[in-house]
């Protein structure tokens, strides 16, 4: 599953997965009786809906030559891709703007620390581009998972949301949440093929699979805001609403807050859930782990006045940890 170095062959095999989820009378070409090798559009029915020799794209999906903007345009109408689907295209491509650099070590800044602090029924996390949770508020926990009780290293929320029972167990759609990320995931590799962290991460997810299963299936999107219904063992089900912000200061890191519809029972519902939570937890309490750095051992602590569980039984300060990442396994 690795990304690094193999971006036409990757863009090959995104553009042999599309074509295979389409069929003629979906793309307005006339059906034949010939019998097909394959499912969905040939390659020369894909390179007449481009305007381009069947040559040419064969020697583009076999990852030989590489494609201008405007014949990948010309493929991403022809393929009736997504928004999200054409970025990720441009982005095998090299095409799209280059982003910021990744950093070092994601350490959670303390305005978003902050900010999570003063939500004060809304669950919130900080997560980065691979979905690393780097901080959250007790409510967050409450709905989710105890975040705190995971070794630094496991504190991913796809690694989470598979091998996590707790969490997975909120989840009443558990498979639409859980290849959304996937989805999400494969959309980074575009951006940054070699990330060390999502490398890390993909080698420990082999034995998945479902997760395997949809990795390769090469869906793609961008999270930025959706609807989600939870199972809470202490509250009941909520239907909750989830938006994505990213910070201006650390453009790397995003804030997922869920809320709910004004009057609804899962607002009652998630207001109970904060006040069990805020019960035991100092005011203005958050929670933050800093990811670990995905290279040198290295062990720093620094402490502060930072707190909050799944239960909401806080037992005061908490030290934030930061140490070297283990080896995959």
């Amino acid at each position: 599953m690795s990304t690094s170095g193999g971006r036409p062959k990757e863009l090959g095999a995104f553009l042999r997965t599309r074509r295979a989820e389409l069929t003629p009378q979906q793309v307005g070409l006339p059906s034949d009786s010939t019998p097909r090798r394959v499912t969905g559009l040939r390659r020369a029915e894909v390179a007449r809906l481009a305007s381009i020799s069947t040559d040419y794209y064969t020697r583009i999906e076999q990852g030989r030559m590489p494609a201008s903007t405007h014949v990948l345009e010309a493929l991403a109408r022809a393929l009736r891709l997504s928004p999200d689907q054409r970025a990720y295209l441009l982005g095998l491509a090299g095409r799209p703007p280059a982003e910021p650099p990744a950093r070092a070590t994601a350490e959670v800044t303390e305005h978003n620390r902050r900010l999570l602090a003063q939500l004060a029924t809304g669950p919130a996390l900080v997560v980065t581009r691979t979905m690393d949770v780097l901080a959250w508020n007790p409510t967050a926990a409450a709905l989710l998972t105890d975040f705190g009780r995971h070794p630094v290293g496991d504190r991913n929320y796809v690694w989470l949301l598979f091998n996590d029972p707790v969490l997975r167990s909120r989840y009443r759609d558990w498979a639409d949440g859980a290849r959304a990320c996937v989805a999400h995931l494969r959309m980074h590799t575009a951006h940054r093929p070699d990330d060390p962290r999502l490398h890390r991460l993909l080698a420990r997810m082999t034995d998945h699979v479902d997760f395997q299963r949809w990795w390769q299936a090469r869906e793609v999107a961008v999270l930025t805001s959706g609807n989600k219904r939870f199972r809470h063992p202490l509250v009941g089900d909520l239907t909750l609403d989830w938006d994505t912000l990213t910070s201006a200061t650390a453009p790397d890191q995003h804030i997922v807050v869920w809320t709910a519809e004004p009057g609804s029972v899962s607002e009652h519902r998630l207001h109970a859930l904060a006040a069990r939570s805020a019960a035991a937890a100092p005011p203005g309490a958050a929670t933050g782990q800093v990811a670990e750095p995905v290279t040198g051992p290295r062990t720093e602590q620094v402490t502060g006045p930072v707190t909050g569980t799944s239960t909401g039984t806080s037992t005061g300060p908490v030290t934030d940890t930061r140490r070297g990442a283990p080896e995959p396994t």
